[in-house]
């Protein structure tokens, strides 16, 4: 086997394009930017070679448009001030890497995916294990490898921008990629996406404390994993078929169909506590969080009806919680009967999870705004830390799908042939995440599993997780 070498080239700052005026020098941070720890939420776009640009025209490209870029999302281009409530919009610009890949070509890799959980992170930028004031807020290393092929790796940090935020940075990115590609003029060119920048601080200001920052990771503290020995990140895919599998398995009477991402967090979540109970030899209670995304609950919950949210930067996000005490099934019971036991796991834990989801709506939104917002936030998040003196299982959910990500990644060469999370040796990380990112296809869903060693390779002995999915699959074959 190939050793896979990255080898740095060149580094260089990309600045905005026109400077930012003084009157928007600080750049005030919501309260909700402090309630997500990880200091980036990283993502690699895999890019096949063109015949028609050439790869050093790719890269001038990428530079210029992301110069235009910043200009809009001018706070990407700043510093964060030591006291985590602001942003300096100095314009000091992006850290741009370019790297070669060496040995690979861009199919070769992609066809080796046993690789991808512990080489991934050579096509980030740098230190991600934190975000300070040292450290650029935007990082972006293109990777080129030889047959032409490149993986841009984004990392910017998350006190900026949630995922939703992050993919709307992106349509504006390469919207500018495809008129410089194209030669058309800025006026003839359809307009870029206007971000709404200040929406966050707006809805939720910290008025100058860090009581969230503290709080959260209180509550997160016994979830961050530093080492990278003990954890294994892999990919279970889950085509249109085994969902529409899962949804019927999932059917409850007189209950709205489950969502994609409803039937595949809750199968999971079901998996893995079965996964548990083969490890610890009893079920254990289980909890499982979901990232809710904010922006549509809250246009009810302002003044102004007319703010427009799909477009805003920062973290409007919050977690949605829901447990399950499923007892065990006993070992002695008849197959059939244990397998009629386990069918009604499903539906039940869909309606787990739903009725948590439901639970952050427009009145949460508008309540955590009002006066008695803080100890409303207090309570949410001491409600997921307590667990009742019970020793129990947690499971992270993120879910990236309905985004378009590879829609909003084609800077005029077409859209990426992969687009990629990372896998657990890019430390520090969470054990028990998962991140669900849609198919290239739309109707499937990747899921990004990281669980420690022993519990995964349970996990992947569960028959009816077997049948459903495709473990570690190469990004060629999904395509």
């Amino acid at each position: 086997m190939k050793i896979l070498q990255v080898e740095v080239v060149s580094e260089e700052k990309i600045k905005p394009s026109f400077p930012t005026p003084s009157h928007l020098r600080t750049f005030k941070l919501s309260l909700l930017d402090q309630l997500i720890p990880a200091p980036y939420a990283p993502i690699i776009l895999f890019y096949d070679p063109i015949t028609t640009i050439t790869t050093t025209k790719r890269l001038e490209l990428l530079k210029a448009s992301l110069s235009e870029a910043l200009t809009v999302f001018y706070p990407l281009a700043g510093k964060l001030k030591d006291d985590e409530l602001s942003v300096e919009c100095n314009d000091e610009g992006a850290a741009f890497i370019e790297a070669r890949v060496k040995s690979f070509s861009l199919h070769e890799f992609l066809s080796h995916p046993e690789l991808f959980d512990s080489l991934l992170n050579q096509f980030l930028p740098g230190n991600i294990t934190h975000t300070s004031s040292s450290n650029f807020i935007t990082n972006i290393q293109a990777n080129v490898f030889k047959c032409g092929g490149i993986a841009i790796g984004i990392c910017i940090s998350h006190k900026l921008l949630d995922g939703a935020a992050l993919c709307t940075f992106l349509k504006s990115w390469t919207a500018i990629g495809r008129r410089l590609v194209s030669g058309s003029s800025e006026k003839a060119a359809p307009p870029c996406i206007s971000p709404n920048l200040f929406a966050a601080a707006s809805l939720f200001p910290t008025n100058g404390d860090l009581w969230l920052r503290d709080s959260s990771l209180h509550m997160w503290g016994s979830l961050f994993i530093q080492g990278k020995e003990s954890s294994v990140t892999k990919r279970f895919v889950f085509d249109a078929s085994a969902i529409a599998t899962l949804k019927l398995n999932a059917r409850m009477a007189r209950k709205k169909p489950p969502t994609r991402v409803e039937v595949v967090s809750a199968f999971l979540w079901q998996c893995c506590m079965a996964a548990s109970k083969d490890k610890h030899g009893v079920q254990r209670p289980s909890l499982l969080t979901h990232i809710v995304n904010l922006r549509s609950k809250l246009p009810t919950a302002m003044d102004d009806s007319d703010s427009d949210l799909e477009h805003s930067t920062g973290n409007l996000l919050w977690m949605a919680a829901a447990r399950s005490y499923i007892g065990d099934i006993g070992d002695d019971e008849e197959e059939e009967e244990q397998q009629q036991q386990q069918n009604l796991v499903l539906p039940g834990l869909v309606s787990e999870l739903r009725n948590a989801l439901s639970k952050i709506d427009a009145d949460f939104a508008k309540e955590i705004r009002g006066k008695q917002g803080k100890s409303l936030m207090i309570d949410s998040l001491e409600g997921i830390m307590n667990s009742d003196g019970l020793d129990l299982d947690y499971y992270g959910f993120s879910s990236w799908c309905k985004f378009g990500w590879y829609e909003a990644a084609d800077f005029g060469w077409g859209k990426p042939a992969w687009v990629s999370s990372i896998g657990s040796s890019s430390a520090p990380h969470f054990m028990n995440l998962i991140i669900l990112v849609d198919t290239k296809s739309g109707d499937g869903i990747e899921a990004w599993v990281t669980l420690d060693q022993r519990q995964m390779a349970l996990l992947e002995g569960i028959s009816n997780l077997q049948k459903l999915v495709s473990v570690d699959p190469s990004p060629l074959i999904l395509n």
